[in-house]
């Protein structure tokens, strides 16, 4: 009966122990699975989805950089970027019409979900900077793509400062 009970004591604790408790402010993570109405585990088929990668390179702004980089563990938008925002911030405002994602990445250390939370953070800080400039907040979009698209492979500094990054990318 004791070892029963050490032994589901010992369960209960590893259990316990797995559990995630890492939150990044409590932070929503946006479900851009393809899920219809946000249901989980549906049996309905999903149509394949044919993705461009040169979609939406022409249609913003001309010479201006799209890739905002971040530093380890950060979401603050360094000053070094504020020229870039400020560009397209000018071009949005001048195409009311035009509509931007700005995707969040991050490098492959950290879990799945602290990685979601913290690519989220990124591309709404990026968001944040450009409605300061005046862009209408329905011209943007801001969603996570964590660890999960990652611009270059490989592990070491080199590669993961490229992954940390949020990508403006225009949609219409």
């Amino acid at each position: 009966m004791l070892k029963r009970t050490i032994y589901s004591l010992a369960i209960v604790a590893l259990i316990a122990g797995c559990s995630s408790g890492t939150k990044l402010n409590d932070t929503p993570v946006t479900d851009r699975s393809g899920t219809a109405g946000g249901q989980q585990g549906s049996a309905s088929a999903v149509a394949p989805v044919t993705i461009d990668p040169n979609a939406g390179t022409a249609q913003g702004p001309v010479g201006i950089e799209r890739i905002v980089y971040f530093d380890y563990d950060s979401y603050t938008v360094k000053p070094e970027f504020q020229s870039l925002i400020d560009g397209h911030a000018r071009f949005l405002k001048a195409n009311p019409q035009r509509r931007v994602s700005i995707e969040g990445h991050t490098d492959d250390r950290g879990g799945r979900e602290y990685n979601l939370a913290l690519g989220q953070k990124r591309s709404e800080a990026v968001r944040r900077a450009l409605t300061l400039l005046g862009v209408s907040d329905a011209q943007i979009e801001a969603v996570s793509f964590g660890k999960e698209k990652p611009a270059v492979q490989g592990s070491g500094e080199e590669a993961w400062a490229q992954n940390r990054r949020a990508e403006i990318r225009y949609t219409r």
